[in-house]
């Protein structure tokens, strides 16, 4: 069998999880093209993981460019003539369901709800209802989003989980990192990982932090991750002399999680998010919004509080600094809920079924 991977710009989950599908899918026999952005190989190595790699601009927005994205895709689809088609994202699914070839079955996964408002809601409206009209089947990585697109016409619509990279173990000593920072012995790390994003909201973690000057020890923070709210997270920082250090993109978030004594997601919206599931896989205790696919993900292994709310978080935040014995319990119960979820292997063993279904359907 021959698969087409198609992805937008990515630096995270949505490369790491076709990186992860394009290894498992080629070690399985079927043959693997990914097609995206130049940015995505030099980051993911797609070519390195026995897939092969051709470049398609897909920018992360729409523009007057996708047209050309369209011509590319679709001239280098007719040279691979795959069997299945499969767009990771709105943006790679818009573009893959407008150069496909025809009779060729097109799968979207929906990874991430369009947070938009004004001019621009109505334009991803329409892109979405488009895109999930298009599909023959829809993979969402939460329910919500499962909802989202049989709400906009989806034709089948199914839950695809999407696992995240198991953990790799820590590779220096928590007190090593803790002094890379600054921290005192007795100093509490609270860590968060994401994107410099608007959605992620870390400018409700700083104002927290901010808050936490009556603590004795001050907690420090540290955001791993980089982004285009990078200067406007710098200048609240400084406005508001939060003890936090963006510390930018980082490879070593096992040694992180290793230090931090709790984890925070402050998101307004998540699926199955990659550090949530990272903190819970190293049994650091987390605090989490009770937004998207985060509730299912979690259970009752995370402190859940709802979304912009920063007295919530505040409250929650301190809680769990101040009993040791409830931050134990949450790491036991997030190790257990853990261990319960799908591997990567057993996510591309879903995805390589659903192939054969759509191409044993589609066979003459």
């Amino acid at each position: 069998m021959r698969v087409a991977l198609v992805l937008a710009s990515s630096t995270g989950g949505i490369g790491r999880h076709v990186a992860s599908l394009a290894s498992a899918l080629q070690a399985g026999g079927t043959e693997v093209t990914v097609l995206g952005p130049a940015a995505t190989e030099t980051q993911f190595g797609f070519a390195t993981l026995g897939a092969a790699f051709s470049p398609v601009e897909i920018p992360a927005s729409p523009q007057p460019a996708d047209a050309v994205a369209v011509r590319v895709l679709r001239r280098t689809l007719a040279a691979t003539d795959p069997d299945v088609v499969h767009a990771h994202g709105l943006r790679a699914g818009l573009v893959a369901a407008l150069a496909r070839p025809r009779g060729v079955p097109l799968v979207v996964t929906w990874h991430n709800q369009v947070i938009v408002s004004g001019l621009r809601r109505a334009l991803y409206g329409r892109l979405e209802r488009y895109v999930a009209g298009a599909a023959d089947v829809t993979l969402g990585a939460s329910s919500d989003l499962v909802e989202r697109v049989r709400a906009l016409g989806g034709r089948d619509v199914r839950l695809g989980e999407v696992a995240a990279p198991a953990l790799p173990a820590a590779t220096r000593p928590a007190a090593e990192v803790r002094a890379e920072f600054g921290l005192a012995p007795d100093q509490p790390l609270v860590l968060s990982v994401g994107r410099l994003h608007r959605q992620k909201r870390h400018d409700l973690l700083i104002d927290a932090a901010a808050r936490w000057a009556d603590r004795d020890p001050q907690p420090a923070v540290v955001i791993a991750g980089s982004g285009p709210e990078y200067v406007q997270l710098a200048g609240r920082i400084l406005t508001t002399g939060a003890p936090v250090t963006l510390a930018g993109h980082r490879t070593d978030v096992p040694d992180l999680l290793g230090a931090a004594d709790l984890a925070v997601v402050t998101s307004d919206w998540e699926a199955r998010q990659l550090f949530a599931q990272e903190a819970l896989r190293a049994g650091v205790p987390l605090v989490a919004t009770a937004v998207g696919g985060l509730p299912e993900l979690v259970g009752t292994a995370a402190d859940l509080v709802p979304p912009n709310d920063l007295d919530a978080f505040d409250a929650a935040v301190r809680r769990l600094l101040d009993d040791r014995g409830a931050r134990a319990d949450l790491a036991r119960r997030g190790l257990a809920r853990a261990a319960g979820w799908p591997s990567e292997a057993e996510t591309a063993a879903q995805v390589a079924a659903l192939y054969t279904e759509l191409t044993r359907v589609n066979a003459p």
